[in-house]
């Protein structure tokens, strides 16, 4: 009896997939069986994790690719095509942010976050749904937002409004694309443990208790708590959701939701 939840054999691509949520990610599907490739700007987390994933007897390619590049995001596409024959999943994982207000925040600085987060996503997305639609098969595209998209951010404009940006196009991409059996549904993370987060949203310890007691659950995330979810979306499970948003945040206490 084939395992609904399983991912062995979906070629998947993972931006931002050096370091913190996206390593995780790739990780956690490559120990199943999926063909990985992970993308970033940076060759060298991407050689780390590629050749780590290698060791541990997964399949694992890469991709240098700056995702505010439309025809780099094509070329990343291509690229796991080339390697493994196909595409089944994309995760839109990559992301940037900047902590400043907006008095002070530039014109370069709004628009390198948007660029990369928003942007980024559109052109990854086209890129993998016009692989699918060439495959005349299924394919399931997972965008990473966040939680600073539900509810906004003070400290980090551009990121809050990006990140809801991310949601919007989810549901307007699983609406147009629904009809080629292209599922596109959207993760907003809480807070997770990584360290790319933390010099900017819990810069000490104190601040980082404050993080931990807002949570319903009391403590932070997991990268492993983002991955799983991804699987499950990226699975036959999911077969009939998409244009979705999962929360994946530990919940309010009790304090922060009144």
């Amino acid at each position: 009896m084939k395992d609904p939840f399983s991912v062995e054999g979906k070629v998947t691509i993972v931006t931002g997939g050096g370091t913190g949520i996206g390593e995780s990610i790739a990780r956690e599907f490559a120990a199943r069986g999926a063909p990985v490739l992970i993308a970033s700007r940076k060759v060298e987390n991407l050689e780390r994790v590629r050749d780590e994933i290698r060791k541990a007897g997964g399949q694992c390619e890469m991709a240098q690719c700056d995702v505010r590049d439309a025809e780099q995001c094509d070329q990343m596409v291509a690229s796991a095509v080339k390697h493994f024959g196909r595409l089944d999943t994309l995760i839109n994982n990559h992301g940037a942010s900047i902590t400043t207000p907006t008095l002070q925040l530039s014109a370069n600085g709004w628009r390198a976050v948007v660029g990369i987060n928003l942007d980024g996503v559109f052109f990854c997305s086209k890129s993998a749904a016009r692989q699918f639609i060439e495959q005349k098969s299924p394919g399931a595209i997972i965008n990473i937002s966040s939680t600073a998209g539900v509810h906004g951010s003070a400290t980090m404009l551009p990121y809050g409004a990006s990140k809801a940006g991310v949601i919007n196009l989810t549901v307007s991409h699983a609406s147009e694309w629904g009809s080629k059996g292209i599922r596109v549904n959207c993760i907003a993370p809480g807070p997770i443990d990584t360290e790319g987060a933390a010099p900017r949203v819990w810069p000490n310890p104190k601040v980082k208790e404050m993080v931990a007691k807002s949570r319903a659950l009391g403590r932070f995330g997991t990268v492993e708590e983002i991955a799983y979810p991804c699987i499950f979306l990226a699975s036959d499970a999911s077969s009939f959701i998409t244009g979705a948003l999962l929360i994946v945040d530990g919940g309010q206490s009790p304090a922060t939701a009144e």
